[in-house]
Protein backbone atom coordinates (compact mmCIF):
# COMPACT_ATOMS: atom_id res chain seq x y z
CA UNK A 1 0.00 0.00 0.00
CA UNK A 2 1.46 3.35 -1.05
CA UNK A 3 0.39 6.49 0.79
CA UNK A 4 0.92 10.23 0.49
CA UNK A 5 0.57 13.32 2.64
CA UNK A 6 0.44 16.63 0.80
CA UNK A 7 -0.40 20.18 1.83
CA UNK A 8 -1.58 21.44 -1.56
CA UNK A 9 -1.84 25.17 -0.67
CA UNK A 10 -5.22 25.26 -2.47
CA UNK A 11 -3.45 24.43 -5.72
CA UNK A 12 -0.99 27.32 -5.74
CA UNK A 13 2.63 26.29 -6.23
CA UNK A 14 5.99 27.74 -7.18
CA UNK A 15 5.59 30.96 -9.11
CA UNK A 16 2.30 31.73 -7.37
CA UNK A 17 0.41 29.92 -10.10
CA UNK A 18 -2.94 28.22 -9.42
CA UNK A 19 -2.72 24.86 -11.19
CA UNK A 20 -4.82 22.01 -9.79
CA UNK A 21 -3.76 19.79 -12.69
CA UNK A 22 -0.20 20.08 -11.42
CA UNK A 23 -1.41 18.86 -8.01
CA UNK A 24 -3.21 15.95 -9.67
CA UNK A 25 -0.11 15.03 -11.66
CA UNK A 26 1.96 15.04 -8.47
CA UNK A 27 -0.44 12.68 -6.73
CA UNK A 28 -0.67 10.51 -9.84
CA UNK A 29 3.11 10.29 -10.21
CA UNK A 30 3.47 9.25 -6.57
CA UNK A 31 1.44 6.10 -7.23
CA UNK A 32 -0.50 6.69 -4.02
CA UNK A 33 -3.31 4.29 -3.18
CA UNK A 34 -4.40 6.57 -0.33
CA UNK A 35 -3.60 10.27 0.05
CA UNK A 36 -4.25 12.79 2.79
CA UNK A 37 -4.36 16.41 1.58
CA UNK A 38 -4.45 19.63 3.55
CA UNK A 39 -5.42 23.22 2.62
CA UNK A 40 -8.13 22.13 0.20
CA UNK A 41 -10.77 24.60 -1.04
CA UNK A 42 -14.39 23.81 -1.89
CA UNK A 43 -16.13 26.78 -3.52
CA UNK A 44 -14.03 28.81 -1.10
CA UNK A 45 -12.68 31.88 -2.86
CA UNK A 46 -11.42 33.53 -6.01
CA UNK A 47 -7.93 32.32 -5.07
CA UNK A 48 -8.99 28.85 -6.29
CA UNK A 49 -11.49 30.03 -8.92
CA UNK A 50 -14.38 28.94 -6.66
CA UNK A 51 -13.56 25.34 -7.64
CA UNK A 52 -14.88 22.25 -5.84
CA UNK A 53 -11.34 20.92 -5.47
CA UNK A 54 -12.28 17.65 -3.68
CA UNK A 55 -14.66 16.58 -6.43
CA UNK A 56 -12.36 17.75 -9.21
CA UNK A 57 -9.37 15.83 -7.84
CA UNK A 58 -11.39 12.69 -7.13
CA UNK A 59 -12.80 12.67 -10.66
CA UNK A 60 -9.46 13.46 -12.27
CA UNK A 61 -7.65 10.71 -10.34
CA UNK A 62 -10.53 8.22 -10.34
CA UNK A 63 -10.34 7.88 -6.56
CA UNK A 64 -12.90 7.79 -3.77
CA UNK A 65 -12.97 10.87 -1.58
CA UNK A 66 -14.13 12.26 1.74
CA UNK A 67 -13.75 15.95 2.53
CA UNK A 68 -13.83 17.66 5.93
CA UNK A 69 -14.72 21.35 6.12
CA UNK A 70 -12.94 22.88 9.09
CA UNK A 71 -14.03 26.29 7.83
CA UNK A 72 -17.66 26.40 6.68
CA UNK A 73 -18.80 29.91 5.80
CA UNK A 74 -21.87 31.45 4.27
CA UNK A 75 -21.76 31.84 0.46
CA UNK A 76 -20.86 35.19 -1.10
CA UNK A 77 -24.45 35.56 -2.28
CA UNK A 78 -27.73 33.68 -1.73
CA UNK A 79 -28.08 30.49 -3.73
CA UNK A 80 -24.36 29.89 -4.07
CA UNK A 81 -22.63 26.90 -2.41
CA UNK A 82 -21.17 27.30 1.06
CA UNK A 83 -17.53 28.34 1.25
CA UNK A 84 -15.51 25.47 2.72
CA UNK A 85 -11.86 24.77 3.43
CA UNK A 86 -10.17 21.81 5.10
CA UNK A 87 -8.72 18.35 4.57
CA UNK A 88 -9.33 15.64 1.99
CA UNK A 89 -8.73 11.90 1.86
CA UNK A 90 -8.47 10.26 -1.57
CA UNK A 91 -8.46 6.46 -1.84
CA UNK A 92 -8.35 3.82 -4.56
CA UNK A 93 -9.90 1.50 -1.99
CA UNK A 94 -13.47 1.80 -0.67
CA UNK A 95 -14.04 4.34 2.09
CA UNK A 96 -16.37 2.57 4.50
CA UNK A 97 -16.93 5.35 7.05
CA UNK A 98 -15.56 8.72 8.09
CA UNK A 99 -15.78 11.39 10.73
CA UNK A 100 -14.27 14.83 11.27
CA UNK A 101 -13.58 16.15 14.77
CA UNK A 102 -12.78 19.80 15.37
CA UNK A 103 -9.63 20.26 17.42
CA UNK A 104 -8.98 22.72 20.30
CA UNK A 105 -9.15 26.33 19.17
CA UNK A 106 -7.68 29.44 20.77
CA UNK A 107 -9.12 32.90 20.22
CA UNK A 108 -7.98 34.42 16.95
CA UNK A 109 -6.79 31.12 15.44
CA UNK A 110 -8.09 29.17 12.47
CA UNK A 111 -10.19 26.09 13.21
CA UNK A 112 -8.39 22.79 12.59
CA UNK A 113 -9.70 19.22 12.61
CA UNK A 114 -8.91 15.52 12.47
CA UNK A 115 -10.45 13.68 9.52
CA UNK A 116 -10.65 9.91 10.00
CA UNK A 117 -11.48 7.62 7.08
CA UNK A 118 -12.09 3.92 7.62
CA UNK A 119 -10.77 2.26 4.47
CA UNK A 120 -11.18 -1.34 3.28
CA UNK A 121 -7.76 -2.34 1.93
CA UNK A 122 -8.52 -5.63 0.19
CA UNK A 123 -10.43 -6.89 3.22
CA UNK A 124 -8.20 -5.34 5.90
CA UNK A 125 -9.50 -2.24 7.70
CA UNK A 126 -7.26 0.83 7.85
CA UNK A 127 -7.97 3.92 9.92
CA UNK A 128 -6.42 6.70 7.87
CA UNK A 129 -6.31 10.02 9.75
CA UNK A 130 -5.48 13.36 8.15
CA UNK A 131 -4.80 16.58 10.04
CA UNK A 132 -3.33 20.06 9.79
CA UNK A 133 -2.29 21.55 13.13
CA UNK A 134 -2.24 25.26 13.85
CA UNK A 135 0.57 27.42 12.52
CA UNK A 136 1.70 29.93 15.15
CA UNK A 137 0.61 28.93 18.66
CA UNK A 138 2.75 26.22 20.27
CA UNK A 139 0.39 25.77 23.21
CA UNK A 140 -2.66 25.42 20.99
CA UNK A 141 -0.80 22.97 18.77
CA UNK A 142 0.14 20.83 21.79
CA UNK A 143 -3.51 20.76 22.88
CA UNK A 144 -4.45 19.66 19.37
CA UNK A 145 -1.82 16.90 19.42
CA UNK A 146 -3.16 15.63 22.74
CA UNK A 147 -6.69 15.65 21.32
CA UNK A 148 -5.51 13.59 18.32
CA UNK A 149 -4.02 11.00 20.69
CA UNK A 150 -7.28 10.79 22.64
CA UNK A 151 -9.27 10.33 19.44
CA UNK A 152 -7.08 7.64 17.89
CA UNK A 153 -5.20 5.79 20.62
CA UNK A 154 -7.87 3.13 21.15
CA UNK A 155 -8.57 2.47 17.46
CA UNK A 156 -8.59 -1.30 16.92
CA UNK A 157 -7.63 -1.00 13.25
CA UNK A 158 -4.21 -0.42 11.78
CA UNK A 159 -3.80 3.35 12.01
CA UNK A 160 -1.93 5.82 9.82
CA UNK A 161 -1.83 9.46 10.88
CA UNK A 162 -0.65 11.89 8.20
CA UNK A 163 -0.54 15.62 7.83
CA UNK A 164 1.08 19.00 8.15
CA UNK A 165 1.87 19.23 11.86
CA UNK A 166 3.53 22.66 11.59
CA UNK A 167 6.19 21.49 14.05
CA UNK A 168 9.64 19.95 13.85
CA UNK A 169 10.43 16.46 15.21
CA UNK A 170 12.01 17.78 18.43
CA UNK A 171 8.90 19.76 19.43
CA UNK A 172 6.69 18.73 22.33
CA UNK A 173 3.67 18.34 20.08
CA UNK A 174 5.40 15.97 17.65
CA UNK A 175 6.94 14.01 20.53
CA UNK A 176 3.41 13.65 21.95
CA UNK A 177 2.37 11.95 18.72
CA UNK A 178 5.52 9.88 18.17
CA UNK A 179 5.18 8.51 21.69
CA UNK A 180 2.01 6.86 20.38
CA UNK A 181 2.86 6.12 16.73
CA UNK A 182 6.12 5.42 14.94
CA UNK A 183 7.62 8.07 12.67
CA UNK A 184 7.93 6.49 9.22
CA UNK A 185 10.61 8.92 8.08
CA UNK A 186 12.91 8.01 10.95
CA UNK A 187 12.52 4.35 10.00
CA UNK A 188 12.77 4.49 6.21
CA UNK A 189 13.58 8.02 5.08
CA UNK A 190 17.00 9.23 3.96
CA UNK A 191 18.34 12.65 4.92
CA UNK A 192 16.58 15.42 6.85
CA UNK A 193 13.21 15.01 5.13
CA UNK A 194 12.63 18.77 4.83
CA UNK A 195 9.31 19.66 3.17
CA UNK A 196 8.72 23.41 3.59
CA UNK A 197 9.06 26.00 2.16
CA UNK A 198 9.42 25.02 -1.48
CA UNK A 199 11.71 25.20 -3.43
CA UNK A 200 14.40 25.36 -0.70
CA UNK A 201 12.86 23.69 2.35
CA UNK A 202 14.43 24.14 5.78
CA UNK A 203 11.95 22.30 8.03
CA UNK A 204 10.41 18.85 8.35
CA UNK A 205 6.79 19.53 9.26
CA UNK A 206 4.90 16.96 7.12
CA UNK A 207 4.62 13.45 8.57
CA UNK A 208 3.36 9.92 8.25
CA UNK A 209 3.02 8.17 11.63
CA UNK A 210 1.87 4.57 11.93
CA UNK A 211 0.67 1.99 14.43
CA UNK A 212 2.35 -1.36 15.00
CA UNK A 213 0.02 -3.18 12.58
CA UNK A 214 1.75 -1.39 9.69
CA UNK A 215 5.30 -2.13 8.56
CA UNK A 216 6.92 0.66 6.50
CA UNK A 217 9.10 -0.39 3.59
CA UNK A 218 10.00 2.98 2.02
CA UNK A 219 9.63 6.74 2.51
CA UNK A 220 10.55 9.66 0.29
CA UNK A 221 10.05 13.40 -0.15
CA UNK A 222 8.87 14.13 -3.70
CA UNK A 223 10.53 17.15 -5.27
CA UNK A 224 7.51 18.60 -7.04
CA UNK A 225 6.54 22.25 -7.32
CA UNK A 226 2.74 22.12 -7.16
CA UNK A 227 2.55 23.69 -3.68
CA UNK A 228 4.60 25.47 -1.02
CA UNK A 229 5.15 22.02 0.57
CA UNK A 230 6.79 18.93 -0.85
CA UNK A 231 4.64 15.81 -0.43
CA UNK A 232 5.85 12.79 1.56
CA UNK A 233 5.23 9.31 0.14
CA UNK A 234 5.59 5.96 1.91
CA UNK A 235 4.79 2.30 1.40
CA UNK A 236 3.54 -0.16 4.00
CA UNK A 237 2.60 -3.78 4.43
CA UNK A 238 0.23 -5.09 7.09
CA UNK A 239 1.86 -7.11 9.85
Amino acid sequence: MRTLTFNIHHGVGVGGKLDLERVAQTIEASGADVAGLQEVDKYFAARSNWEDQPSWLAARLKMNQVFAANLDWDPPEPGKPRRQYGTLVLSKYPIVDSRNTLLPLHAGSEQRGLLEALIDVDGTPLRFADTHLTTDNDGERLEQANAVVELLEDAPEATLLVGDLNAVPSSAEVKTLTAQWADTWREKGFGPGFTNPVPLPARRIDYQLHSSQLVPTAASVLLRFASDHYPVAATYSFS
